[in-house]
């Protein structure tokens, strides 16, 4: 009989040990499943380098978001992975679960911040936009122009247009060196492709000085039809030996001493960026020039304009003649007495 209620009592044990584990597994699955505690915006959380799993199931349990960290934990160290997780920024979007969020971790999938380089925009302007992006570490401080060439492996390299303007996601804590050296070599690798597939006959004899010519077109209009005719006008006139005589070259020699008004003694004033005194193009670009003026200078429109004026709508009047120009010029600028005339 004692035999026989020992024997008892150990089947109950077991049957009892057997009922909690399948209650354990099947409470473990259901938890894995469930979505976390999340706003519908879902939560931005931070995993610092060095932070076990086990600090952030219980960072998440603090801030309500996670019922149970110690399930997550043993289900990810019987998966071998609590030890894989990934350093960085994460956003949990709403629905996300405790299975989702282990495979985010381990997979790195952190949140990516944007930034846009727009088309035209100076160096000094990138700069400005890299200092004040919040999601970008400073490590160039005031460097100039020279020194964070030298720092992104390029030195003697002037760093005016040598940048491609798109728009570039990044995780937090990217350097502003490898922002720059990401945008650097996208305008590089674009640059290659465009001039491989340039038209025949144009009088540019590199692909930097594609870039230079590409971002006079920039600055010359923002009304994309016109990019391919301004650059005709452009390519026409180096091809002739004319002087481009554009404005945006010259306001960009003055610099910090431009007012925002261009005056006739402007014109006069020689810089090396003055397209009314000297012949052929600047030595360097003047802006940070888009993938669609690169194409419009590497594939000019046929014709036979040599002068464009603006006429006050953001689009142009292109002439052949000079006559032709004087009177377009009469027409849609002195009577305002505005500038933009070629």
């Amino acid at each position: 009989m004692k035999a026989g209620r020992l024997g008892a009592a150990a089947l109950a044990a077991a049957l009892g040990a057997a009922a909690a584990g399948a209650w354990l597994a099947a409470d473990l699955h259901a938890f894995l499943d469930r979505p976390l505690r999340l706003p519908p915006e879902g939560i931005v959380h931070e995993v610092a380098p060095g932070t076990s799993l086990a600090a952030l199931a219980h960072a998440l349990a603090a801030r309500g978001v996670l019922d149970r960290p110690r399930y997550l934990v043993w289900y990810a160290r019987w998966r071998g992975i609590a030890r894989r997780i990934r350093a960085g920024e994460y956003h949990l979007p709403a629905g996300t679960t405790p299975r989702g969020l282990l495979e985010m971790l381990v997979a790195g999938r952190v949140r990516l911040h944007r930034l846009t380089v727009v088309e035209g925009w100076t160096f000094r302007e990138l700069r400005a936009a890299l200092r004040a992006h919040p999601a970008i570490v400073q490590t160039l401080g005031d460097a100039d122009g020279a020194a964070v060439m030298a720092e992104i492996g390029h030195p003697g390299e002037h760093p005016e247009g040598r940048f491609l303007p798109d728009t570039y996601r990044f995780p937090k804590g990217t350097t502003d060196v490898a922002f720059l050296r990401r945008a650097y070599e996208a305008m590089e690798a674009f640059l290659a492709r465009a001039w491989a597939g340039r038209a025949p006959g144009l009088p540019l004899a590199s692909p930097y000085e594609a870039l230079v010519l590409a971002s006079i077109v920039e600055k010359e209009t923002s009304v994309p039809e016109e990019r391919p005719l301004v650059a005709g006008v452009f390519v026409r006139r180096l091809a002739r030996g004319m002087r481009l005589q554009a404005d945006p070259t010259v306001i960009y020699g003055l610099g910090e001493a431009f007012d925002g008004n261009l005056r006739r003694r402007d014109l006069r004033r020689d810089t090396p960026y003055n397209t009314y005194t000297r012949a052929g193009l600047p030595p360097t670009p003047i802006c940070l020039p888009g993938r669609a003026s690169i194409e419009a200078v590497l594939h000019p429109a046929p014709g036979d304009a040599l002068y464009f004026v603006a006429k006050g709508d953001g689009t142009h009047h292109f002439s052949a003649t000079l006559a032709e120009h004087e009177r377009a010029v009469r027409r849609y600028q002195l009577r305002r007495g505005a500038g933009g005339r070629r």
